[in-house]
């Protein structure tokens, strides 16, 4: 006796089900990429643009990368159900490093994570649609704009322009210029030396600086949450710090 055709739907779904939940397991993660791929970029000035549309970046200056040439190491772990295959593509032209993710179709699970080893003496510009973006070691100017996903940046000195649309952004540096903004996630910055500038803005999270013993200029603003300000103030001081939050607490102190 041939089945219903409600049961013939219902053994049809319970495929798709299992289907769906194999193609799921085998996405993984870029971490799970045990052989992961390596190529060098001839680099002519002294800037460097990565520009990436779905990656994690690790971003390190003054590596085992040598002169006139960016090093870049690719993890990749995808799968799609029906579609076609998932693929990582990365080229240099003009200095600009261009690194694309082409995952798509039904259940399409991919990741992808690239470390850029860059030389000394090179100021780099991030721009990353959607990845957390860690860097460290920098000397030179390090500008990072990611539209969803962290920032965290170490071990440098040179000035800071750090943005994310959705994520936090975190800073524990020896620069003297720093200007970092989130729509939505905290910040949160130690400097071991006493800046000139300290911008930060949040839409929508806390905000704390530690800053070295000095006189700074203290600015703060928050529509909803409170104020602490403890490093010593001089309305007409050289070092200015502005902390402005749509909705966080603002915590101003000093190192120890």
């Amino acid at each position: 006796m041939s089945r219903s055709i409600p049961a013939r739907v219902a053994a049809a779904a319970g495929a798709v089900v299992v289907l769906v939940a194999t193609a799921t397991a085998c996405g993984g993660s870029a971490e799970d990429d045990t052989s992961p791929e390596r190529r060098s970029f001839a680099l002519h000035g002294d800037t460097l643009t990565v520009d990436s549309d779905d990656s994690a970046l690790e971003i390190v200056s003054g590596g085992p990368a040598k002169a006139g040439a960016v090093e870049v190491t690719r993890w990749f772990s995808g799968s799609v159900l029906i579609g076609d295959d998932p693929r990582v593509t990365w080229s240099m032209k003009d200095d600009r490093l261009v690194l694309r993710l082409k995952c798509s179709g039904l259940v399409a699970d991919c990741s992808a994570k690239h470390r850029i080893e860059v030389p000394r003496g090179i100021a780099v510009k991030v721009e990353d649609r959607d990845g957390s973006v860690r860097a460290r070691g920098f000397e030179d100017a390090l500008s990072i704009r990611t539209g969803d996903g962290s920032v965290h940046v170490t071990d440098s000195t040179g000035p800071l322009e750090l943005r994310s649309g959705d994520g936090s952004v975190r800073a524990e540096v020896s620069s003297r210029r720093v200007r970092a903004a989130t729509g939505d996630g905290g910040i949160h910055l130690e400097l071991g030396t006493v800046p000139d500038l300290v911008d930060t803005r949040s839409g929508d999270g806390s905000v704390s600086i530690t800053l070295p013993h000095a006189t700074y200029r203290v600015t703060t603003k928050t529509g909803d949450g409170s104020v602490h300000v403890s490093v010593p103030r001089d309305d007409a001081g050289s070092h200015v710090v502005s902390a402005t939050t749509g909705d966080g607490s603002i915590t101003v102190r000093t190192a120890g």
